[in-house]
Order: structure tokens, then sequence, then C-alpha cells
């Protein structure tokens, strides 16, 4: 048996370096080969995906809203995060489409701030998982956006005329009812006009805040859930809503490696929350098919597709201990020992897992050449489900 000693904080900054934790050249979960003539008529969930310029798509830890006859999906700008001495994220970049496959380049939805390195918008800030949401109260597009740079984790605020900006602050750091708040969705109600923020709080539980009416800034209003210590902690949630029912996904915390989502069901947006188990119940690597999900979209113009966007940060991990779960499974019981007070002694395999994961951290990992896996949700009843597709099309919904 092996002792190792992690702390919080340095699960909380990443145990994951997915460039050193493997190095296997085979790349799982059928990503097809890059396209040259730049035009798609389908999702290749895995694939490198290229706009219509031929370059790759930078709109990670994003989303998607339809706005004047468009699908704009925005997200980070992570063409510059090579390594450690990279900026992690430069500015939020959006893209535009008719039919979800092609996409056109905007630019900066949001630039990055290069001036005041004290913004919360600075490379230097590490802005990240940007959400926005159009008040028809108000008439504006209103952008929340986490601010990992500081301890604790913040929100800066923003706001639109236009889904396509100019956007300007007007909320620089917020702490939702004091609370340090990371990785989070917010969703609107259409009957009350109300909306609802879900975030990670502190590494130890997920809470659920009521916004202010014009949806800039939060009410004291607000619930906790799903108590839990890493890698068991909530993080990249998403939420949205199905006949009358709100319905909660979120993986746990392993940093950049992935790890299985669960899906919880509530009847209230302030809960309480039913978990319903994992959302991707056929996956042999334990890894929601080595992606994690930052949005869930439903389709303006379909009857009942809602599409899961997730990231794969990491596209390089493969081979028989990552696909059969075996590196997943040695990575959560080696984080649970290491995190145990007092810390319970742990096996090699776990401690070999540990070290290859945690060598680096969270900053040093080139999600650069991250992809993403764009897949539909079924549902058995009320209970949603997302299974592996290699190619899929929104034509055969209807």
């Amino acid at each position: 048996m092996t002792n190792l000693k992690i702390t919080r904080r340095e699960l909380a900054k990443g145990v994951a370096s997915c460039s050193l934790a493997i190095a296997f050249t085979r790349q799982a979960f059928g990503a097809t080969p890059t396209r040259t003539d730049h035009r798609y008529q389908a999702f290749h969930p895995g694939a490198e995906w290229l706009d219509t310029n031929g370059k790759p798509i930078q709109a990670h830890g994003g989303s998607i809203i339809s706005a004047n006859d468009w699908f704009y999906w925005y997200g980070e700008n992570k063409e510059f995060t090579v390594d450690k001495n990279s900026p992690q994220s430069w500015g939020i970049r959006f893209y535009r489409s008719k039919d979800l496959y092609n996409w056109e380049d905007l630019g900066s939805l949001i630039p990055p701030d290069t001036e005041d390195p004290d913004s919360p918008l600075s490379p230097k800030g590490f802005p990240e998982r940007p959400h926005i949401l159009f008040n028809p109260r108000t008439r504006e597009y209103v952008c929340w956006i986490k601010i990992r740079r500081d301890d604790p984790q913040y929100r800066c605020v923003l706001v639109a005329d236009q889904i396509t900006g100019p956007y300007r602050m007007v909320q620089r750091r917020l702490l939702p009812a004091g609370m340090a708040a990371g990785d989070f969705d917010i969703v609107a109600d259409p009957d009350s006009g109300k909306a609802y923020m879900y975030f990670e709080h502190d590494h130890k539980e997920l809470v659920c805040i009521e916004l202010t009416d014009d949806w800039r800034a939060t009410t004291d209003r607000f619930t906790t859930h799903f108590q839990a210590s890493p890698p068991d902690t909530t993080e990249g949630i998403a939420c949205f809503r199905r006949h009358e029912k709100l319905y909660l996904t979120a993986s746990g915390m392993t940093g950049y490696f992935p790890n299985p989502s669960f899906v919880a069901m509530a009847d209230d947006y302030l809960g309480p929350f039913t978990s319903l188990g994992d959302l991707h119940p056929d996956d042999r690597s334990r890894t929601s098919y080595n992606s994690q999900i930052s949005c869930i979209f439903r389709h303006p113009r379909k009857r009942d597709l809602y599409i899961a966007l997730a990231d794969r940060w990491c596209p390089n991990l493969a081979g028989e201990d990552f696909e059969s779960g075996r590196l997943s499974l040695n990575l959560h019981s080696g984080i649970t020992k290491a995190m145990s007070k007092p810390p319970q002694p742990i096996t090699p395999d776990e401690a070999k897992s540990l070290r290859a994961m945690s060598s680096v951290g969270l900053i040093g990992v080139n999600t650069s050449i991250s992809r993403y896996v764009w897949l539909p949700i079924t549902f058995e009843g009320d209970r949603p489900v997302i299974r592996w597709q290699d190619t899929w099309k929104t034509e055969d919904f209807a």
C-alpha cells in the first residue's frame, strides 16, 4: 500500500494533466479524420471541427442561443492555451450558423482586456464558462462569466442590447450571497419570468440561487444540494427544462480528466432534486465518452430534441486501461482515499494515476487542441440518457 498526500487546494487547481497522464496514440470514441472541404452535413462527435474558414472552432465551455433566425455558439477562445505559460483563455469567441453543422467565425464576442491586468476580462483573470440569457422584461442580453483567477472565484456580469454586442460590464466582482462560485449554469422560467443560477460552492455542494428581476445580480433566496467532497463535488453543471420538470447534469471533480456525469430531476427550480444516476449508462470507460458537458440546448424547431454540448479536453486519451474504465476507477478511488481524514492507504495503481494526473495541474494542459462531443439526449420516460453515435443529424428528429 502507498500513502500519497494531496490537498483540497491542489485538487481544486486540478488533478489532471492529460498530456502526461497517458501517452496513447490512438483516439477513443470514433473520431473521424479532419475534413478538407469545411462543409458538414452531420455531427461527428469527437472529430476535429472546423469553421467555414477551415480553422478549428474555439468556443470551449460554451453554450448556444438562438436569435434572429441564427444559432450563436459562444465560449472560451483557447487557441493560445498550449501550456502552463499560456493565457488560459483569450476572450469569449462566437460563431453563427443556420444548420448547427457549419459555423461562421464572428470573432470576439467579449474581447480580452489586455490593458487592465486586474480586470475580470484580463487573460490573467481566467474568464470561463459564459452563459447568456435574453431577458424579455428588460430587452437585454445578460451574460454571466465565471472568473477563476482569485480565491474565492466570482462572477462578472455584462449586458447588451443585441446578441452580437457590444457588451458593457454591470458587475465587476459578484459573490452570489457572499459565496465562492465555481462552475455554473443559469436558466429562466418562461412562466414566472424568474431566473436561477446553479453553481458549485467551495468544492463541497451545489447551490441554486434566484436572480434579481433584471437578471443582473442575485437575491438571498437559495437552496443547497449534493453535499460531497472531491472527487464527487459537482462540476460542469448544465440545466434544462422539459415537461414541467427541471433537469440538472454535472460531472465530478477530477480536473481535466473526464469522469461519469450524473443527472437529477426536480419539480421546482429550487429543488429538492432526485438523482437519476449515470447520464451515460452504456459508457464502459466511465468518462462520459471522454467529455464534460457545458450546456444542454433545446432545438427550437424540433419537437423534443435536446443536444448536450460537451468538451473533449483531452482528445488523445485511449488504450485498454482508459477504455475499460480502470483508469477512471483508480483515479476516483485514489482521490477519495487521499482526501479522506485521515488519508487512507492507496494502492500502487491508484498512486500511479494520481501522480500522473497531478504532475502539472489544471494549468498546463494543451486545450487549444480540445474537441467537442455533441450528442442528442433520449428519454426513457422521464429519465434522460445519452448514448454514443459516430455521426448523427438533426434531420433525424421530428
